[in-house]
């Protein structure tokens, strides 16, 4: 499960690239708005942002957003408040998540269940997410209908009823979508049992996203309440509007509805750092429900927020070095040499907090642990010794910055990398003027930062999901 993040949505212009938890169990994440396939973005100058946002605060601390799109009469309206499963409390893991249910029953002028009949009504959708970092809540509608959906998204952040009636109903919707996603899957339940051993079980890098069960079961409304005073004040929230919407409108409205919401002290993330090294460096896994086996390797690393924060891009690059598709190198070692159907390496930087790079494997049968850990390992103390070449560095960076331009043909891609971003603290230039910054990322750069991470890893976990003996 990787969480959406600026550079997955720009490598995939435009699509979802991951699971965050979302209000809807049985529904995987909507799209921020229907495919808009208009024929390809038109020439633009070297230094061009990619999206041209307006942003500005209002009195109460709310930042607001516009990437205006003119392209379709549509308009997508997201608020991201700047506390994930990163924030639950110690012990009460799953509470942000299990307030982001609680948020669709109802407010002061809108009954339970009456804001997604509303936003169906219109011709909409809806939903909301979960990450570690932020939790979001979304509309997609007829852009004549944005005032509507922003006086409603308004009036639940000011105010939720999270009534004590319907707590215990919501709290079982939770638990069944663990077991839909976690319980009942046996790779939820390794990589679960993974970030445990990396990072420790109740660590807010090891804990689970919608939270351990028996932590679950006693989330007390109060709890959800505090949470709520805790961290939705509006100088905590981001309000992302992207489509066929002027931005004299935008601020009108935004001061209407949004401007009304009383002001609140901001929080402070207060994250732990990472342990000095991994509680378990090595898990083995067997399950009756697998068959065939899987190999995981984490470290840690800078993030764009967490640790030599000039390392994040360099990293990216390196990342696609070493594991990011074909041609790279672990595909060449590993899937072309014919010891694996599939290698993959991914860089987690786009967070609060400690990051982290990750290795995977899917072994061809009959192929052992030792071999597959041995070929890794060379690939690694290759990269390490030796570094990237230029052309390696060059080629990584056009094909992580592809799909850039993309993203522009479709409504979808602006809310998520915009919100994500300035959620988590970064200016709004880290999604406007990324693909410049990854061109002029050096190969000098990309070797540094792979002997940062690779060389002398303080915390690394080695891991194999096994069918059963």
């Amino acid at each position: 499960m990787k969480p959406i993040t600026r550079r997955t949505a720009l490598k995939g212009a435009a699509t979802l690239a991951a699971p965050v938890l979302v209000t809807s169990v049985l529904a995987a994440p909507a799209l921020a708005a229907p495919a808009l396939a208009l024929g390809g973005a038109q020439a633009r100058r070297p230094d061009q942002p990619l999206f041209g946002a307006q942003s500005w605060m209002l009195a109460n601390g709310l930042r607001v957003v516009l990437a205006e799109n003119r392209r379709a009469p549509v308009a997508a309206h997201y608020l991201y408040v700047s506390a994930g499963a990163g924030e639950d409390p110690a012990g009460k893991s799953g509470v942000a998540h299990f307030l982001e249910h609680m948020m669709f029953k109802g407010s002061p002028h809108i009954p339970t269940g009456a804001f997604s009949r509303t936003v169906a009504r219109e011709g909409g959708q809806d939903n909301a997410f979960t990450s570690r970092d932020v939790t979001a809540y979304f509309q997609i509608v007829e852009a004549s209908r944005l005032p509507l959906m922003m006086r409603m998204e308004a009036d639940r952040l000011a105010a939720p009823l999270i009534p004590e009636a319907e707590t215990e109903s919501e709290r079982n919707v939770v638990l069944e979508e663990r077991n839909q996603l976690t319980d009942a899957v046996p790779r939820g339940r390794f990589r679960e049992a993974f970030d445990a051993a990396m990072w420790g079980p109740q660590h807010w890098r090891g804990r689970p996203l919608i939270g351990w069960e028996n932590e679950i079961r006693a989330i007390t409304r109060q709890d959800l309440v505090d949470f709520h005073a805790a961290h939705y004040a509006p100088a905590n929230c981001t309000l992302i509007v992207a489509g066929d919407v002027r931005e004299a409108d935008l601020r009108r409205w935004a001061e209407e509805f949004y401007g009304a919401v009383p002001a609140r002290p901001k929080p402070g993330r207060n994250r732990a750092a990472p342990l000095a090294a991994a509680p378990e460096s090595r898990l083995i896994t067997r399950d009756p429900a697998v068959r065939e086996a899987s190999f995981m390797q984490s470290f840690a690393a800078p993030s764009a927020t967490w640790g030599d924060t000039t390392k994040a891009d360099p990293l990216e690059v390196m990342v696609h070095v070493l594991g990011g598709g074909p041609g790279s190198r672990l595909h060449r070692a590993l899937v072309e040499a014919g010891h694996a159907v599939g290698a993959s390496a991914g860089y987690d930087g786009d967070v609060v907090g400690v990051g982290s790079l990750m290795v995977a494997v899917t072994p061809r049968p009959g192929v052992s642990q030792e071999r597959i850990e041995e070929i890794v390992a060379a690939t690694i103390a290759r990269l390490v010794q030796e570094g990237a070449t230029e052309d390696e560095t060059r080629r990584a960076i056009r094909q992580q910055t592809a799909g850039a331009l993309l993203a522009l043909d479709g409504l979808g891609a602006a809310p998520r990398m915009l919100g994500g971003t300035l959620a988590i603290g970064l200016p709004i230039e880290a999604v406007e003027q990324w693909p410049q910054r990854m061109a002029a990322v050096t190969q000098a750069q990309v070797n540094a930062a792979a002997r940062a991470v690779l060389a002398s890893p303080a915390i690394a976990t080695t891991a194999w999901l096994m069918p059963a003996a």
